[in-house]
């Protein structure tokens, strides 16, 4: 997994806090990461259709309505994540040796099983879940400010 998905999300709900277009510079410090990262997570983003972006000086990139209902689900599908997987595989098809040729294919069933698990939790949870998560208790605190 990269860290795409954590960007993706952070960039959301931030952006949805804020209710207001934001650089990637902007973006890229409350993150803490480079704006480069961001832009290339945030034009997933856009092409999924849950970013608007707006160019000039007062331009950025903002939530499109209804982000809070939006599943962590479809965020991951919208910049491509793979929560549970391996790109190196043990073993050798070809090899006589059980264990050599099947490990490899037993171990992408438990990954994709593993995966799916994440997939399956993830529907179940919304940006608004998040909000409340990191909110919650809070009172009228605010620490990021919606002008800042």
């Amino acid at each position: 997994m990269t860290g795409e998905f954590a960007i993706a999300v952070h960039a959301i709900v931030y952006l949805n806090h804020k209710r207001s277009y934001l650089s990637s510079e902007a973006l890229a410090k409350n993150i803490c990461t480079n704006p480069a990262r961001v832009r290339m997570v945030m034009s997933k983003l856009k092409r999924g259709g849950i970013i608007l972006t707006r160019e000039g000086a007062a331009g950025g990139y903002a939530v499109r309505e209804g982000v809070s209902d939006l599943s962590l689900l479809e965020v991951a599908e919208t910049v491509g994540t793979t929560f549970v997987g391996s790109a190196w595989r043990s073993g050798d098809s070809d090899m006589k040796c059980l264990v050599a040729s099947g490990m490899a294919d037993v171990m992408d069933g438990f990954y994709s099983e593993m995966d799916g698990l994440c997939r399956s939790y993830l529907s179940k949870v919304h940006i608004s879940d998040v909000e409340e998560m990191i909110f919650k208790g809070k009172g009228d605190l605010d620490a990021c400010g919606r002008g800042d």
